[in-house]
């Protein structure tokens, strides 16, 4: 009998070892608690302790070493498959679109709740304008909702707003919230939401181009002061401290970046889950995390 109340008190201690450590973490990064969560919390720790003792190995270098283990500052996704989530469930493709943007308001929470300084949103493509016009207008109505309905959130919990992309298409109800809502979080810095809006690559550089083209003719810089610097600095991304995304996510398993940040992303690592957007959750966030890690400590800093 004794032993009975030996082994069951040595079982309760284990599981007491094992599921306290993860309630706190779980309420630390607003994450649910759940097996596969706890799964993934345990690869994140071990992925932790390898790089711990790597950097023990490497004694004078534990400094660079470790700005390799951090996560990344900037995480850029890409909003892939609310039609084809919606048309799954035999939804309308209004729904698959719903479905998304409350997820994108989620997501971008967790990521903050998770230390990522910035988060980019690829929202609305410039190509998607070929989309029908009942789709279109869904979209920007979206848009305008929660830009509205989360203005008091960003102001509480200091989230600099930026919308990037070509605006001469965009109404002017639309553009003057999003007005709103960066001149009301300009001053913020240590959280950073950037939405692309009617955005693509091509024409990020173009712009820089020209831009750069204009200061030239008009004395301002010299040709040969042009460097790749200096082009960054007129990319729409020199809004953030951190222009250019250490992780970019495309969900939906379609690996390509299409249009989206096509110089920005030249050191990125790029990430392909085989999940549709509105499905995308915080598990899948911590997956995307670990693998991100794993990838620095396996091949290093990025030049």
């Amino acid at each position: 009998m004794e032993q009975m109340v030996y082994i069951v008190s040595v079982v309760f201690t284990c599981l007491a070892l094992l599921i306290i450590p993860v309630i706190i973490i779980t309420r630390r990064l607003s994450v649910h608690l759940s097996f596969k969560n706890i799964l993934r919390f345990i690869k994140l720790v071990a992925s932790q302790l390898d790089d711990e003792e790597e950097n023990n190995e490497k004694s004078g270098t534990i400094g660079e070493e470790d700005k390799r283990r951090r996560l990344p500052k900037h995480v850029a996704i890409i909003l892939d498959g609310n039609r084809r989530w919606a048309e799954k469930r035999g939804l309308g493709t209004s729904e698959g679109h719903h479905a998304g943007a409350r997820r994108l308001i989620e997501n971008a929470k967790d990521c903050f709740a998770m230390g990522i300084n910035t988060v980019s949103l690829f929202a609305f493509s410039t190509e998607n304008w070929a989309r029908p016009e009942d789709e279109v207008n869904g979209l920007m109505a979206l848009f305008e909702k929660h830009l509205r309905s989360e203005m008091a959130f960003f102001r509480s919990d200091k989230i600099k707003i930026s919308v990037i992309g070509n605006r001469t298409k965009i109404s002017q109800s639309l553009l003057g919230l999003i007005t709103e809502a960066e001149e009301a979080t300009k001053n913020y810095e240590e959280k950073h939401l950037i939405i692309a809006i009617d955005y693509s690559g091509r024409f990020d550089i173009l712009q820089a181009c020209k831009s750069l083209a204009e200061k030239a003719k008009n004395g301002l810089i010299q040709v040969e002061d042009i460097d790749e610097d200096v082009m960054e600095k007129e990319l729409m991304t020199n809004c953030s401290e951190f222009p250019n995304p250490d992780l970019l996510i495309r969900t939906s398993g379609e690996q390509r970046i299409s249009n989206f940040f096509l110089w920005q992303s030249a050191y990125t690592e790029l990430y392909f889950p085989n999940v549709l957007w509105p499905d995308f959750g915080e598990a899948e966030y911590l997956e995307a995390l670990t693998w991100y890690q794993q990838r620095q400590r396996r091949f290093g800093l990025r030049v």
